[in-house]
């Protein structure tokens, strides 16, 4: 029987990357590759240190990444991919793995998170749509789907741009 309380958190590792994959393509299936949000994911890799595995009994069954971006010039991050295997979905594993890099994000100092994804999975954890037209991701997306969070108040007000790889 699964039960959020037998699930540990930890850092992804390198190690993590296939089974990551793997869970990825359960959720996602080979569209993923087509997807904007995966474009984004192209230019830039993804921050180790803000991104995190589920593990139930020692057995990843989620994962959440947040990628360092820039939408025009103000520094951001892309959440994504977040996946939970199948059996363990709709049991909170997704929403408290977001909640982890959210909170590792707001601790590192990043001001805000965007996303791609459906309002009414997300919108409980904050995040709210972006002006329509004021981000231009490197591929089409709905725009009611394009989504933020403001882990610094206003640090989405205004933005606008293309999304790219942050320059450092």
């Amino acid at each position: 029987m699964f039960h959020l309380s037998d699930v540990r958190y930890l850092p992804e590792h390198p190690d993590h990357d296939p089974t990551i994959d793997a869970i990825a393509d359960e959720a996602f299936g080979p569209g993923r590759f087509a997807r904007a949000a995966e474009r984004v994911r192209e230019m830039a890799p993804h921050d180790r240190s803000l991104s995190f595995v589920a593990l139930f009994e020692d057995e990843i069954i989620g994962s959440v990444r947040l990628t360092p971006i820039a939408i025009g010039e103000t520094p951001s991050l892309m959440l994504g991919p977040l996946a939970v295997r199948p059996t363990f979905k709709n049991r909170g594993a997704g929403r408290a793995l977001m909640r982890l890099a959210a909170d590792a994000a707001r601790e590192k100092g990043e001001g805000s998170i965007i996303l791609v994804g459906d309002p009414p999975y997300y919108a409980p954890l904050g995040y709210r749509p972006l002006p329509r037209g004021s981000v231009i991701m490197p591929g089409p997306v709905d725009p009611a789907r394009l989504l933020g969070l403001e882990l610094v108040e206003g640090a989405l007000d205004g933005v606008s741009g293309r999304v790219g790889a942050r320059q450092n």
